[in-house]
């Protein structure tokens, strides 16, 4: 199952950029032999500060046809990482091909796409700047995979 990160903004080099490509380097590595990956980021950017329906839009068209929509979303649900490794296992295992984890900008996501997302993902009720959701995200996606392959990375 291929993984899209798709967000608003460009994330700049500096250390959330090398810490996001490191995990996504390891989630790569690890998730090959499980079914999942590879991951990428797409970014997308509202050039005129259109606002939510601006970004919604941008974002719908970088989707990957047929994907599973997740958005990150404090309204989400509220997951321990065994839940999300589980959560992407059970759409590997019903032969989903895409994820798409949605990530919104300064003003989140707009409710329409939020509707249409299969499901919103929470990392809690405080709000977190994006560019850190993304190596937070990444951090979590490898972390499922070595939970699903039976890895020493996470230990209850």
């Amino acid at each position: 199952m291929r993984i899209s990160i798709v967000a608003v903004g460009r994330l700049r080099a500096g250390p959330e950029k090398t810490l996001l490509d490191d995990y996504l380097t390891r989630f790569d590595r690890t998730g090959r032999g499980l079914g999942l990956g590879p991951a990428r980021v797409i970014e997308v950017e509202d050039k005129k500060n259109a606002g939510q329906g601006a970004e919604a839009a941008l974002l719908r068209k970088a989707l990957p046809k047929g994907a599973v929509i997740c958005t990150l979303d404090e309204r989400g649900r509220v997951m321990t990482s065994p839940d999300f490794a589980n959560k992407l296992g059970g759409w590997r295992d019903a032969g989903r091909q895409d994820l798409a984890l949605i990530i919104g900008g300064a003003d989140g996501i707009g409710p329409e796409l939020r509707a249409e997302a299969d499901y919103s993902l929470s990392f809690g009720s405080m709000v977190w700047p994006h560019m850190l959701v993304r190596v937070m995200l990444s951090e979590q996606l490898y972390r499922a995979a070595t939970i699903l392959s039976g890895g020493p990375y996470h230990r209850v």
